[in-house]
């Protein structure tokens, strides 16, 4: 027995030591700390609509998530690109699952009318963060694919086509923050991919086209005033400038170190502060410092995931190391621009920190694919 389990243990330790644990652990903090910072909006009675459910929640799917993480390290990911043909169309599917009547919106307001939610029972998931997954697996099989001859016409339509699907869903959700998700992809990866200066300067140069049609004929009305008010402070303090005025009053809650996650006395209510404000509630409870780390840690974690697409094996793997930098990248970016009342509100959570079981799981999935890949670079 003790010969069976003796070299058991050297294949475990082994296994240890070939995780990226330099990537993995400060994600591991993330998490910990988001289960902490939603028990704390749930003890003081933050937000109503916030029960204990929404950090059991994020404790199982942090878990969950750390779980698969770990496992695809051990999957070759080039095995898991070749079954696109399998979870691109499933991703899909699910997303436009959203439109029939199993779609649901557990918001309200304004939003409560878009369905990006799927009830399936015990439970909802939201088929966006899955679609990103698929998204990135394919359009990096894709790439590869293609690497050599990348600069033809008909390849770079083909590209065009294959990302405009996911954001076209997005879009049609009325979800302008994942639509623009896909899209910072589709840039960030071709452009790794060795995309022609000619196709990026023709891009830059139709930029102000897209825009104007965007603005003109995709945009709501109540986007565009999200926009307008950033160029024109105080236009609207009791409207569309109300939910970022109340996010950048907790953060000057806070001062240096904050109030604490569990004593403080003047903590301010934000909706979805235990959402996509959840880097206000971040503020006003452990202060300055504790947003510094946070941004900190993430900025790392972008620059290690930048560091393990350079040193990829094939350009397959470099294609999935930049997707999902693109992924955080622009979560992390969009989500702290708009507490801080420097870009609009559109609905982007703080990876790892944000409420949400599937987005949760998702991230740490992608980030499985990153380890993957490291472990295949260092084999």
């Amino acid at each position: 027995m003790k010969k069976t389990v003796k070299p058991a243990a050297e294949k475990l330790g082994g296994m240890y030591r070939t995780v990226d644990k330099k990537l993995l652990f400060p994600l591991i903090a993330c998490s910990i700390f988001s289960v902490l910072l939603l028990y704390s909006i749930y003890i003081n009675k933050i937000l109503p609509n916030v029960g204990s459910s929404y950090y059991k929640t994020q404790l199982v799917a942090s878990v969950m998530g750390i779980a698969v993480c770990v496992v695809l390290t051990f999957v070759d990911y080039s095995s898991i690109a070749r079954l696109w043909f399998i979870y691109g169309p499933a991703s899909v599917v699910l997303a436009l699952l959203t439109f029939t009547p199993l779609g649901v919106s557990p918001g309200s307001g304004e939003s409560g009318e878009w369905r990006r939610w799927i009830d399936i029972g015990i439970t909802t998931i939201q088929p966006s963060e899955v679609l990103k997954l698929g998204f990135l697996l394919s359009f990096s099989y894709h790439l590869s694919k293609i690497k050599d001859c990348i600069n033809r016409p008909v390849h770079v339509l083909l590209l065009l086509i294959h990302a405009l699907l996911p954001a076209a869903i997005a879009i049609l959700q009325n979800d302008y923050g994942t639509g623009l998700i896909f899209i910072v992809m589709f840039i960030t990866m071709v452009f790794a991919a060795g995309i022609s200066w000619k196709y990026i300067l023709a891009g830059v140069l139709a930029s102000p086209g897209i825009i104007w049609l965007t603005w003109t004929f995709l945009m709501t009305d109540m986007h565009r005033q999200r926009i307008l008010v950033l160029f024109n402070p105080n236009s609207d303090p009791q409207g569309y400038e109300w939910q970022q005025m109340l996010g950048k009053n907790a953060l000057s809650t806070g001062g240096l170190l904050g109030q604490g996650l569990l004593k403080g006395t003047d903590y301010v209510y934000v909706s979805e502060l235990h959402n996509d404000f959840i880097f206000a509630h971040i503020g006003q409870t452990t202060g300055f410092v504790g947003c510094i780390t946070v941004v900190i840690l993430l900025g790392y974690v972008c620059i290690r995931i930048i560091a393990a697409g350079f040193t990829a094996k094939n350009e397959l793997g470099r294609n999935i190391c930049m997707g999902v930098f693109a992924i955080l990248f622009t979560h992390f970016v969009l989500n702290i621009g708009m507490v801080l009342k420097v870009l609009p509100v559109i609905g982007i959570p703080l990876p790892f920190l944000s409420g949400g079981g599937t987005a949760m799981v998702c991230m740490y999935t992608a980030v499985g694919l990153v380890m993957s890949v490291c472990r295949a670079s260092n084999a």
